[in-house]
């Protein structure tokens, strides 16, 4: 399935939990093989724009989908969702429906 992800940004202040979310969201783009660049954005008020109130947000082609602090599990789970598709070739002999993943 072709990655339907084509941008992906932290909105924050630059407090500790903003870094700490663009730090796993790059990570969990690196373990899925996204192939795209994680961008950090101090510009709130994009963040309202998109409705959102609670920072930092996750936004994924222009749309928040998450916002707060989050493991690295769930921001995974997250762009998953968002149709980023893990390249699991070579590692699971069941295409990843075992659930090793």
């Amino acid at each position: 399935m072709e990655n339907k992800i084509k941008s992906i940004e932290v909105i924050g202040s630059g407090c500790a939990n903003c870094k700490k979310l663009h730090e796993l969201a790059v990570a969990a783009v690196k373990e899925l093989n996204l192939g795209v660049k994680v961008g950090y954005s101090d510009d709130i008020q994009k963040a309202l724009a998109m409705g959102v109130m609670q920072l930092p947000v996750l936004a994924v082609n222009g749309q928040a989908i998450l916002t707060g602090s989050a493991d690295l599990e769930k921001i995974k789970k997250s762009l998953r969702e968002q149709g980023g598709e893990e390249d699991i070739s070579g590692c699971c002999p069941f295409g990843g429906d075992c659930g090793c993943l």
